[in-house]
């Protein structure tokens, strides 16, 4: 004969593993939102500054390019060298800029990585619950 108690007792844990199931989802859910939240303004920083970056280039090539190398012709006699020195420093400030704003993205990543470590450190919790 079956024990009215024990099919009782299966209900409920049943019921009970499907509520902690279900609160469990609805927190990886919202580490998984958080760290994603965090990754995309990490991501939006790092284009600002390719952004800035590029800004800053042109902005120098227009104000200054014109004035230093007249100014650096004057002190060289020679147009063409100035205009070449000029040219290099500004590129050199530009591809600096563009570099640090590239590494700043390349950090990025849409992977959620504590979501990832915290699913499966509660998979194998779950695992163990119930071969144990």
């Amino acid at each position: 004969m079956r024990d009215p108690n024990s099919n009782q007792s299966l209900h409920s844990l049943f019921g009970e593993a499907m509520r902690e199931t279900s609160d469990l989802a609805q927190k990886e859910f919202a580490l998984f939102r958080t760290e994603m939240s965090q990754s995309v303004k990490s991501m939006f920083i790092g284009l600002a500054m390719v952004v800035a970056a590029a800004v800053f280039a042109i902005a120098a090539v227009m104000l200054l390019t014109e004035s230093l190398v007249e100014w650096l012709a004057t002190v060289l006699e020679s147009e063409a060298l100035a205009a070449l020195i000029v040219g290099g420093v500004m590129a050199a400030v530009a591809v600096g800029l563009g570099l640090y704003g590239r590494n700043a993205i390349s950090r990025f990543s849409l992977t959620p990585e504590r979501t990832v470590r915290s699913i499966k450190r509660d998979t194998e919790i779950l695992s163990e619950r119930v071969s144990g």
